[in-house]
């Protein structure tokens, strides 16, 4: 195959402006290439067996491989091997019309990247060439080195391990006559939770089976041989059959390799073009039975067994990634290049091909690219307890209100890995069911229950925030200790949605159990630091969290949280019956201003004290301490901060680069009606962080009192002495500040 340089061939299409080697002919196009395969007007090839069907996947395939290659190397920068070892699969489902496609592995991003361009779907964001393809890689509004929601036609983020699955089971689950396919890399198959969360997923979702994995089986991760790299396709079959999987179809290059390749890997490019051909149509015929197995009610995977880099400047882990030397004029990338390319004609047939499979461009048809409609809610029922009468349970009051939301949302679900019941929500089992194959009224179990309940915090999480993503309601409930394990994905969800283009339900959570319940259990249930995770993300722009301070006021921050789009919504609260300190106007301001006054005590001395709190649970220890202070003649006011978001200056957060942007603050004037005196004790059961806002605006003598560390106690009063937090220390300290 030979190429000309470096000017484009006046018959070039014009979306092929910037390609920098054409050919002068391309091998076997006379015969098969004459007719686009997918003709107009459909939505696939008629037939997978079909040589012309097979020859224009090739085709496609080494499109995909060219631009993938020409796009990072025109940033020296970007992961080119991995894709290209599964560009024949990629390709494959396109030309069978499956669009709905997503990825385990971030750095898969250039060719999906180079796949919506193919389509014609990146030109929703300006991307009309091949010179604009390359200009605007990895660069500031343009595409980013691994997927977010952000580019047209991308279904979900791609950036951590361990996520790709939650995202294509939440669509499945949603849309269960679409197919979902996703690929997963052998490097990180051994990734905690991939192959247990389908598994569960598959126990209390038996009937959805539309999400379809393609193991990139390439021998290598990402600098060194995959850990099943040694793995034989008898040994490879058994594990995923021993996973639950029913049927594993799978496809290797070497079968079809008459070059005498080294190794159990081959490299189907260096085949003749009857033997590519041969193996584009058993990639073909394979895809099409995996996904007409998949949308039938089976639990399949489909493997393709290819050496990594296939096609590109390198093979192996060397063909991962580029490094600053791999530059357009590098050997390697202009060899690549020239043994890729196309003429105008073969160009101009795959762009045909992939804008016509499955009916158009990604960005017009994907089930992400239109908002799903949502059943109304009606009203909640929302029950206001007098203040100072009977202690109540915050999470049992909220309970409520999800049961409710559930009942009129049968999409809705709550997910939980410790159990609903040990938090204090047992009414959402009763009223939702946990879902379980073993039908058993007295646990609250039903196989058509609403409450997902796998034991991995990484799994409620996925599932609650996919389905999130993909426009859904959820809950994910969690101890306090625990969730840290879901956080990466939830983060990953939450990051995404403030770049998301289109409205969808923020994701909710409920975090209880709080360290200052967990005295006995001792430090392993006692990890507060969590809040410190989130404090950090306030200042992404679109995460809240939400410290209500008793029953009345979590079911307004509930109430608030369900009419929000593309945030990060995060519930604290304590599962511990409390006294009723709020009314739902209080919240409802709170949730506007930041925070509430719950307590004015006049002293007889000029100095007024401000303790500021944090949490619900720690209220005892500080009104005890305002009392205390007011006895030596101070004037106090508690104020409980329940929004701490609405507490910073605008100009410290990203609000204004969110999608659906919230650029509530409250004034200076505001703030110092709430935190305006002449001491100012920041308090908080769990991290100072989330004192922030108010330490960074506060013009009075301050000090924070809040968590350290984790300690076995029989009391929540013994752990708070154990990390300072005491009437007598707060009031100690006020008292040294006004003097």
């Amino acid at each position: 195959m030979t190429a000309v340089t470096p000017n484009s061939p006046s018959t070039a299409p014009a979306f092929c402006e910037g390609i920098q080697y054409f050919s002068d002919s391309v091998p076997g196009f006379e015969t098969y290439g004459k007719t686009s395969a997918i003709a107009e007007g459909k939505r696939a090839i008629a037939d997978p067996s079909d040589p012309t069907a097979a020859y224009q996947t090739l085709l496609t395939a080494d499109a995909l491989r060219y631009l993938v290659v020409q796009m990072t190397a025109s940033k020296a920068s970007g992961h080119p091997g991995g894709f290209a070892s599964q560009a024949e699969a990629y390709a494959a489902f396109v030309m069978l019309g499956y669009k709905n496609i997503l990825t385990e592995v971030g750095h898969h991003a250039p060719g999906f990247y180079c796949a919506m361009f193919l389509d014609r779907s990146l030109e929703d964001m300006g991307i009309e060439t091949v010179q604009q393809l390359r200009d605007r890689f990895r660069e500031k509004h343009g595409l980013l080195g691994h997927l977010s929601g952000f580019i047209p036609g991308i279904l979900s983020p791609a950036g951590p391990l361990g996520q790709g699955q939650h995202f294509a089971m939440s669509a499945a689950f949603l849309h269960r006559d679409t197919l979902f396919p996703f690929t997963v890399g052998d490097g990180g198959l051994g990734e905690p939770y991939i192959m247990s969360s389908m598994a569960h997923f598959n126990t209390a979702f038996p009937e959805v089976t539309n999400f379809l994995p393609i193991l990139v089986w390439n021998g290598y991760s990402q600098e060194h041989h995959s850990m099943v790299s040694l793995k034989s396709n008898e040994e490879m079959i058994a594990y995923w059959k021993g996973n639950g999987f029913e049927n594993v179809v799978l496809v290797d290059a070497k079968e079809f390799d008459d070059q005498n390749q080294p190794g159990a890997y081959a490299d189907s490019t260096l085949f003749p073009l009857e033997q590519r051909i041969n193996f584009a149509k058993a990639v073909i015929t394979a895809a099409d039975k995996a996904a007409k197995s998949a949308l039938g009610g089976m639990l399949t995977v489909f493997i393709l067994k290819q050496l990594k880099g296939a096609g590109v400047h390198a093979r192996g882990s060397k063909s991962h990634n580029l490094y600053a030397h791999h530059k357009l004029d590098h050997d390697d990338i202009v060899a690549a290049l020239q043994n890729l390319s196309l003429t105008p004609e073969a160009w101009a047939l795959v762009r045909s091909n992939c804008e016509r499979a499955g009916g158009g461009p990604a960005s017009k048809i994907v089930v992400t690219e239109s908002v799903l409609p949502l059943p109304e809610l009606g009203q909640l029922p929302m029950e206001e307890y007098e203040v100072g009468g009977d202690a109540k349970v915050s999470t049992t009051a909220m309970g409520q209100l999800v049961g409710h939301v559930g009942k009129h949302d049968r999409n809705f679900l709550v997910t939980n890995a410790d159990g609903n019941e040990a938090s204090g929500i047992a009414n959402i089992n009763q009223a939702l069911k946990i879902i379980h194959p073993t039908e058993d009224a007295l646990y609250f179990q039903s196989p058509k229950g609403q409450v997902y309940e796998p034991l991995s915090e990484d799994a409620c999480a996925g599932l609650a925030a996919g389905l999130a993503l993909m426009g859904s309601r959820t809950l994910w409930c969690s101890y306090e200790s625990f969730a840290i394990n879901g956080l990466p994905i939830w983060q990953t969800v939450t990051q995404a949605m403030a770049e998301l283009r289109r409205p969808t339900p923020s994701t909710i959570t409920l975090f209880t159990a709080g360290a200052l319940e967990q005295g006995r259990n001792g430090w392993t249930h006692q990890r507060p630091e969590i809040e410190a995770y989130f404090a950090a993300m306030m200042r992404n722009g679109n995460v809240f969290p939400l410290f209500p301070p008793d029953a009345n006021s979590i079911q307004a921050c509930y109430e608030w949280a369900l009419t929000t789009k593309n945030k990060g919504i995060v519930i604290t609260s304590s599962k511990s019956p409390l006294p009723i300190r709020t009314t739902f106007g209080q919240t409802r301001q709170a949730l506007k201003e930041g925070a509430i006054v719950l307590q004015e005590l006049a002293g007889s001395l000029p100095q007024t004290i401000v303790l500021a709190v944090v949490g619900d649970l720690i209220l005892s220890s500080v009104f005890e301490a305002a009392s205390n202070l007011q006895e030596q003649g101070y004037s106090v006011r508690v104020v409980s901060v329940v929004n701490p978001r609405r507490l910073y200056r605008a100009h410290d957060v990203a609000w204004e680069i969110c999608s659906e942007p919230d650029g509530e603050f409250i004034d200076d004037a505001t703030f110092e009606q709430l935190f305006g005196g002449d001491v100012l004790i920041g308090i908080a059961g769990g991290v100072s962080g989330m004192l922030e806002p108010i330490m960074l605006r506060s013009t009075a003598k301050r000090d924070t009192f809040a968590w350290k560390r984790g300690e076995t106690t029989a009391t929540p009063s013994e752990l708070l002495a154990v990390n300072g937090i005491t009437a007598d220390a707060i009031a100690q300290r006020a008292v040294q500040l006004a003097q």
